[in-house]
């Protein structure tokens, strides 16, 4: 099996983090546009647009033309969303993980290491408005390396990191896309709360939102609940 290290941020990391995190988060560019093909507007859109140009045209030539370049304007479209928000990450924290999370309180970002190569991120910070809370970022694993535990182990470390700061919830948002992420977190004792909607117009019109999820620390001794009475 191969091994790996979880370790804190050193700044020759910069190229490698940005590379893993650039590469999980395009993957999900296929599932993006399956969901937005799922989507009632879409639906509605694409057999519209079938059926009004079959009955001008008489012929299904046209009609299937269309629904070609609509397909390949939805998956343009789909890698823009994923491509923008790398785009912002990247000039955002990403491109400042020394400023962004080393040097500011309560603040931690991690990689895991395998054979000298980084193949994972993640971070996390206080919760704007949400006091008492902790919000795990930028979780990203290789798609080489996925299947050894890597994200366990990085959840565990935002959790241990948590506990130690003296913070009651860890909590994270992940796209509706996400699946894999979900079954990870919800494995972890995870709570999902609800969806945020993004505020981004085209995200609104085709559903795209954030799941969020917490950890509740209080009460929890080494991921499991500790209840009161007992002595571990």
């Amino acid at each position: 099996m191969v091994g790996f290290q979880v370790r804190r941020y050193r700044a020759g990391d910069a190229e490698a983090v940005k590379e893993v995190f650039t590469a999980s988060m395009s993957e999900h560019v296929p599932s993006g546009f399956l969901h937005m093909l799922r989507q009632p507007l879409a639906q509605v859109l694409l057999a519209g647009v079938a059926c009004a140009l079959l009955t001008a045209s008489r012929s299904p030539v046209l009609p299937a033309l269309a629904l070609a370049l609509l397909l390949v304007g939805g998956r343009w479209l789909a890698g823009y969303i994923f491509s923008r928000y790398i785009e912002v990450c990247l000039k955002k924290d990403l491109g400042h993980v020394q400023e962004a999370y080393m040097e500011r309180e309560d603040c931690c970002f991690w990689v895991a290491e395998s054979e000298d190569r980084v193949v994972a991120t993640v971070a996390c910070l206080p919760a704007r408005n949400q006091a008492g809370c902790l919000e795990l970022k930028r979780m990203a694993v290789r798609r080489s390396h996925r299947g050894l535990g890597i994200a366990k182990a990085l959840c565990r470390t935002v959790a241990d990191f948590a506990r130690q700061k003296g913070y009651r919830t860890v909590l994270l948002y992940t796209s509706v896309v996400q699946k894999e992420a979900q079954s990870l977190y919800e494995s972890l004792g995870y709570s999902r709360i609800g969806e945020v909607v993004i505020p981004e117009t085209v995200a609104r019109l085709l559903n795209f939102t954030l799941i969020e999820y917490r950890y509740e620390l209080l009460g929890r001794v080494d991921g499991k609940r500790k209840f009161a009475g007992t002595d571990g």
